[in-house]
């Protein structure tokens, strides 16, 4: 018999509804049943895509004789994460504090006041590598609960005690100086890897926003260092394992530091980030392999993540089922063998393939199977032709092994990341139909997400509107993406659209004396801690997205209580990006942005839509067709890439943009 997670919106929380477990969704009502049983809570934190969480899944709350002692002992709660981050975030601090290191499954042990008490991620089901097994662990846990109630009770509320007591250093509340960005330059040049790209070692994530700030660092200063790295970065990226040959779009992560094999999950925030860096790139140098992986990136998100709503799902597994075993696998969908190759393409087409996807007899990845990549930039890629019906015939094959799953929750701030990113490959391209995905999933988020209040639900699925409620980062990026609409468009709807939200973030996010931001709204469910982290990790932290956000709005509107909130929210940036830039690499391109100060920007174009492409393409330097500072009545003429020649100067338009 299905469990309470069957009424869910969640896949995550779906995929656990036919499970010997009873699980309850978090709710008051699971604590309410711990304190009338006298029973701990057991909380058990994941997400769809995350394959250890299938892993643990399968091993031990699909086991009858485990989830009878889960059962019998605990009130199970199953959380997604991606659906309720503010959960996630309080008590993964928790874990993080008392073990020294976090990840997901995230398992947490609470008393019936939600007050945790022991911790951990990942437990197998019989004893590893110096780990306990699952069953230990629940056996452990209800010994203490049931021999120790008061020791336990005491930790409890020492851990809660010492959340509470944390502070986080806001600064000054003034944005960062020449100063501080050159402080943050120097950060990233130490920690960056010459030889492979990218900063630090394995695992290796794709630092999209660490990217952004050394791109628009680079065109504020014209520091060729800051442009090297990005372009180095995106360069081994690109033609590493991580991207994918021959669909588009980035994995979550490289396990070494080389790029060579990935963490097969492809995540909606990851595209959306490098779709718009790579763009970014293109407009800094013209590169061609910028440009393509731009717009196959952003082919790969329309094509794959789009639901039949006109939102954008939040991920593809990791894991799909191998035809050879029928067992689910960690990449079974992306790599090949020489064998596989020669029986797609024959003898010759084999060989061409096997030469510039590196693929050898003694594998890359597992069973003699390897990752494709794109090593050589000149040889056999010369003949484009025949690589390209390499190409197609390897991805007709692929499609039709069977496919990693779905997850077609709709999360607001990824779409918003999403939509800011079409709209403007779409733009830079002449792409109109990813600007019409773009405005598609605007019209979703304001007819399903938003209400008369200009309140964000936090998610959908199948055009059924979540629970939850939006958090920082979803009214940031929803904002950012309809700035983008309204650049790209003309529709001035979406510029107001973006204020309605931006005002809600003054109202309901910001510590009116510090400027500080919090990731829940002033009136949202009280948990042990109001969550708080300014920190930039797989996406934008909802402190600087915001930050980013109202600089924009004001940019666009010259609202200067906007501006004012957003340098204020930059104070954490002048404190962190000196010591920790990997970390707050959305905040320091924002807080180049700042800097760099708000043109004016004259726009020449025959028809709407030209005028409004132009604009956006107008907002970098040496992109701009004709600026001057705010106010000026004759604007100095600049030289442009050729956007508007022959056009007739039958339409101008002045409008704030950000001087990046």
């Amino acid at each position: 018999m299905p469990n309470r997670l069957a009424h869910e919106t969640s896949p995550y929380l779906l995929q656990h509804a036919d499970n010997p477990v009873d699980w309850w969704p978090w709710s008051a009502e699971a604590f309410q049943e711990a304190r009338e049983r006298g029973v701990p809570v057991l909380l058990s934190v994941g997400y769809s895509s995350c394959h250890w969480c299938h892993v643990m899944a399968h091993e031990s709350f699909e086991d009858g004789a485990t989830a009878a002692l889960m059962n019998e002992k605990f009130v199970n709660i199953k959380v997604d994460r991606e659906e309720r981050p503010d959960v996630d975030a309080v008590y993964m601090e928790a874990v993080q504090a008392a073990t020294g290191q976090g990840g997901w499954p995230m398992t947490v042990f609470l008393t019936a006041d939600a007050e945790p008490f022991y911790f951990g991620t990942y437990f197998p089901p019989e004893p590893r590598h110096g780990m306990p097994s699952f069953p230990q662990v629940l056996d452990g846990v209800h010994r203490a609960w049931t021999d120790r109630r008061g020791e336990v009770a005491e930790v409890a509320q020492k851990i809660v005690r010492e959340l509470g007591e944390r502070q986080l250093t806001h600064g000054t509340g003034e944005k960062p100086g020449e100063d501080e960005l050159a402080q943050a330059l120097l950060g990233l040049t130490r920690d960056y890897d010459a030889a492979h790209g990218g900063f630090g070692g394995a695992p290796k994530f794709p630092p999209s926003m660490a990217v952004e700030f050394l791109l628009r660092h680079y065109a504020r200063t014209g520091a060729e260092g800051a442009l090297q790295m990005a372009a180095e970065t995106c360069e081994r990226m690109a033609r590493g394992g991580i991207y994918d040959q021959l669909g588009g779009g980035f994995a979550r992560y490289s396990v070494d530091r080389e790029w060579v094999v990935p963490h097969f999950e492809k995540m909606l925030y990851d595209n959306a980030l490098l779709c718009r860096a790579y763009a970014h790139l293109w407009r800094a140098t013209g590169s061609d392999l910028a440009r393509r992986v731009a717009l196959e990136t952003a082919d790969f998100i329309v094509r794959e993540l789009r639901t039949n709503e006109g939102g954008f799902a939040s991920a593809l597994d990791a894991d799909s089922e191998d035809p050879a075993t029928g067992k689910h696998v960690e990449g079974a969908y992306y790599v090949w063998t020489p064998a596989q190759l020669r029986e797609v393409l024959g003898e010759a087409d084999a060989e061409l393939a096997m030469a510039c996807y590196g693929v050898t007899e003694e594998g890359t990845f597992e069973k003699g199977a390897s990752v494709l990549q794109l090593p050589a930039a000149e040889g056999p890629l010369a003949d484009a032709a025949r690589l390209a019906s390499v190409r197609g015939r390897l991805l007709a094959a692929r499609a039709e092994r069977p496919s990693p799953g779905r997850d077609d929750k709709v999360v607001a701030a990824w779409n918003g990341l999403a939509i800011a990113a079409l709209a403007e490959v779409g733009a830079y391209f002449d792409r109109p139909d990813l600007i019409a995905a773009a405005v598609g999933a605007g019209d979703l988020l304001v007819r399903l997400h938003m209400d008369a209040r200009a309140r964000l639900a936090r998610t959908s699925k199948d055009g059924r509107v979540g629970a939850n409620a939006g958090v920082l980062e979803d009214y940031a990026d929803v904002a950012e993406g309809f700035l983008a609409l309204a650049s790209v468009t003309g529709e001035g709807v979406w510029l107001e659209f973006a204020g309605f939200l931006l005002d809600h973030v003054l109202a309901h996010f910001v510590d009116e004396e510090s400027g500080a931001l919090y990731d829940t709204a002033a009136d949202a469910e009280r948990l042990i801690r109001r969550p708080q982290d300014p920190t930039d990790n797989a996406a934008p932290s909802g402190w600087t997205a915001a930050a980013g956000a109202l600089l924009s709005y004001a940019a666009h509107t010259g609202a200067e209580p906007h501006r004012s909130a957003a340098e204020r929210a930059l104070g954490i940036v002048k404190a962190l990006g000196p010591r920790v830039p990997r970390f707050i690499g959305h905040g320091l391109a924002v807080a180049e942005a700042a800097l760099s100060g708000p043109l004016e920007v004259a726009v020449v174009g025959e028809v709407l839509g030209d005028l409004h492409r132009t604009a956006l393409l107008g907002s970098a330097p040496g992109a701009v067709v004709a600026a001057g500072p705010p106010g000026s009545d004759e604007l100095p003429l600049l030289a442009g890439r050729g956007l508007v020649d022959g056009l007739p100067a039958a339409y101008v338009c002045r409008a704030f943009v950000c001087g990046v």
